[in-house]
């Protein structure tokens, strides 16, 4: 791991006033994320907490014949685990690394220590997953009413908005994994965007080539979470 790993490049940890993000210093710890990587299982207790820098987490629902479908998306906008902090510390959902990067590990307990005694952290924190939720809920709107090829936008754009350049590596099958469909319907909709000039993808890697293009094709579901974190989180300032 190397030592230029800054926590101030997740955006939840920007926040935190200086005085909190001084006293966070020592207890946060860098970690690799490597692409797969189960951050947490569906049922099973979390003891710790992720900040992702330059990697982006799937939340997914499995069933029980295996099949799964992505819930949210988690990048250096936020914080995987909020059970741990709201009470739960379970979940029917599982947290699974879609793109391999960097981010910091931290203890679940000390978290809920903060989240109990320090009014901006429980604020941040608050705010962050009314505009985790908002995702998701769109996130199942979107999949029961829009097209794929609209479905499809929209998750090249979130995950955009968490990563650094304009190129992801991913997989057409991991792809209709997050999504929940098949493969060949990826296929044609990438297929689709590929012969507009909107993307290039091949041996695994999608670039984006006209952004603006995508965010007219897509549907209203990316304004609307776009525009719920823009609103949430900006607006915390320092007490």
């Amino acid at each position: 791991m190397s030592l230029d790993l800054d926590p101030r490049q997740n955006h939840l940890l920007a926040a935190l006033p200086p005085d909190h993000l001084a006293r966070w210093q020592s207890a946060l710890e860098p970690v690799d994320m490597p692409l797969g990587a189960a951050l947490y299982e569906s049922g099973v207790a979390m003891t710790d907490v992720y900040f992702p820098c330059t990697s982006i987490v799937s939340l997914l629902y499995v069933m029980e014949d295996g099949a799964s479908a992505e819930i949210a998306v988690v990048g250096n906008e936020g914080i995987v685990g909020v059970s741990v902090f709201m009470g739960g510390e379970t979940t029917p959902s599982r947290a699974v690394v879609q793109s391999a990067g960097r981010g910091f590990r931290l203890r679940g307990q000390w978290l809920k220590q903060e989240f109990e005694h320090s009014a901006p952290v429980l604020h941040l924190l608050l705010r962050y997953t009314q505009a985790l939720i908002t995702q998701m809920a769109q996130t199942a709107v979107c999949n029961r009413h829009h097209s794929l090829d609209q479905q499809l936008c929209r998750w090249l754009l979130l995950s955009l908005d968490r990563l650094q350049g304009a190129e992801l590596a991913m997989t057409q099958e991991l792809i209709a994994n997050m999504l929940g469909v098949r493969r060949e319907g990826v296929t044609e909709a990438a297929g689709a965007l590929q012969r507009e000039g909107l993307i290039r993808y091949r041996r695994g890697r999608i670039t984006v080539l006209d952004r603006a293009g995508l965010e007219r094709r897509t549907c209203e579901c990316y304004a609307v979470v776009r525009k719920e974190y823009d609103r949430l989180l900006p607006a915390i300032t320092a007490q």
